[in-house]
């Protein structure tokens, strides 16, 4: 029962990408965006996803969430250079600004979003 929450919450908060066209659409469609990559063999990316998902919507409720599975969606990690996973992105006016693989603590995330937020929503 709790894993079927879990996978609601995040499929509601993350916009999922289907393929390369649709990244570079949402890219440019949103002023801030933060790119999830992972996929459903990731025990790492599961338990990470919901954190971030909560963090952005409490504290930067204007980046977009966007998650690719880079199993189902290989184009889009490899246009992205994407070799491994959980990898974030984020994308300041389209153009990618921080990169963060691997080990990602929910804390430097935070400190690493807060000043350009800050910046662009003032």
């Amino acid at each position: 029962m709790r894993k079927n929450i879990l996978f609601r919450l995040n499929s509601i908060m993350y916009n999922t990408l289907n393929n390369f066209s649709e990244f570079e659409t949402k890219i440019q469609e949103n002023d801030f965006s933060l790119v999830y990559f992972s996929h459903e063999q990731c025990n790492v990316c599961k338990v990470l996803k919901p954190k971030i998902a909560e963090m952005i919507k409490s504290e930067f409720p204007k980046v977009e969430l966007l998650y690719s599975d880079t199993k189902k969606d290989p184009e889009t990690a490899g246009q992205n250079g994407i070799f491994t996973v959980p990898t974030v992105l984020i994308f300041i006016e389209g153009q990618e600004s921080i990169r963060k693989s691997r080990n990602i603590g929910i804390n430097e995330l935070h400190e690493l979003l807060e000043r350009p937020y800050r910046i662009m929503n003032n």
